[in-house]
């Protein structure tokens, strides 16, 4: 049989299946029998089929392409949630197309735009900061989700954790560990996770008695630079305190090494806390207490949220939270 001349018929013929079979494997993977669908794979390999991408979408109405627009390329939190969302999509038949915002709202709309342009089958964005209509907009055109962002005034599709909690948790274990002097590194002001973050910073304190002013706060943008600059703002002040939560685990590396410049240790003179739990927190010096934001297990849900919305039917969307991974960065103290 000549590789140039196999049909979807001799496969199916060889795999035993009906013709429409293969063409569902061919389309939508998932809604095929897992026995059927490996027996038609395994027969294309057999053959060497390689199927016209091309045809398949003039023939299918679909590009089999999934749009991703990430905030930003390069941090590593949301880079996780991309290679989640592109796992996911492995043996699906669908191909992920990414897009970068670099952290400027005109450019994830302007990359969102320029996906669905590309005749993308869906659309799934990753944090950001447009305004809900304008995503509402988008949906009107494709399938569109939002993961690692929380939209609590949006009726779409939508994946993340509660940062509320998030920084509640990261205060109370800084609390439960006797500190009551504890300064906030947050992100941007106006950045809905940092909001977030903030507001359970603060009701954890509030919770526990202990007074909180604004010398208190120091607003960073998630990047490490941000957060040593934060530590010579609290200098500056004349703020004293015994831990700091930062909002981010980059903030973290940031302000760990202005402290080591300053010769304050960590964890002796100064506790530190983070989030996310990238994989260098357990390497920093001393290792980082953390709260572990999912990120890949995100991307996996958006990716099979995505695709079930593609066929019509109706995401099945996993309640995901943020666990206290404690390390050495945080030590026990005696309240005062």
């Amino acid at each position: 049989m000549s590789k140039g001349r196999i049909t979807i018929q001799d496969i199916a013929n060889r795999a035993e299946v009906s013709k429409s079979t293969v063409s569902r494997v061919l389309n939508s993977p998932l809604i095929v029998q897992a026995d059927k669908r490996e027996r038609v794979m395994a027969t294309m390999a057999e053959l060497g089929y390689e199927p016209n991408q091309v045809a398949r979408s003039l023939a299918g109405g679909r590009s089999m392409t999934i749009g991703i627009v990430t905030q930003n390329i390069g941090t590593p939190f949301y880079d996780s949630v991309v290679q989640g969302v592109m796992q996911g999509l492995n043996g699906t038949g669908f191909s992920p197309i990414v897009g970068d915002a670099m952290l400027k709202q005109n450019l994830f709309l302007d990359a969102a735009r320029t996906l669905m342009g590309r005749n993308v089958d869906g659309l799934i964005l990753i944090a950001g900061d447009i305004p809900s209509e304008k995503i509402e907009e988008l949906g009107e055109q494709k399938p569109t989700l939002v993961v690692a962002r929380e939209m609590p005034n949006w009726n779409g599709v939508n994946i993340a954790t509660n940062n509320f909690q998030i920084g509640a948790n990261a205060t109370q274990t800084l609390i439960d560990h006797g500190h009551r002097k504890i300064v906030h590194i947050s992100g941007p002001a106006d950045h809905i996770d940092a909001i977030g973050r903030l507001a359970g910073f603060q009701h954890a304190m509030q919770q526990a008695g202990i007074e909180v002013t604004n010398d208190h706060i120091v607003h960073g943008d998630f990047h490490a630079e941000s957060a040593a600059d934060a530590i010579e703002t609290l200098v500056q002040r004349g703020v004293h305190y015994t831990a700091i939560f930062a909002a981010n685990d980059l903030m973290a590396f940031g302000a760990r090494l202005a402290l080591h410049r300053r010769q304050v240790s960590v964890p002796d003179q100064v506790s530190l806390i983070g989030v996310d739990d990238q994989p260098e927190s357990e390497w920093m010096i001393p290792p980082l207490t953390t709260i572990r934001q999912p990120g890949k297990e995100m991307g996996q849900a958006a990716a099979t949220a995505i695709i079930a919305m593609i066929n019509g039917g109706q995401p099945d969307l996993p309640t995901l939270g943020g666990d206290v991974v404690l390390r050495e960065s945080v030590q026990q103290r005696t309240a005062t």
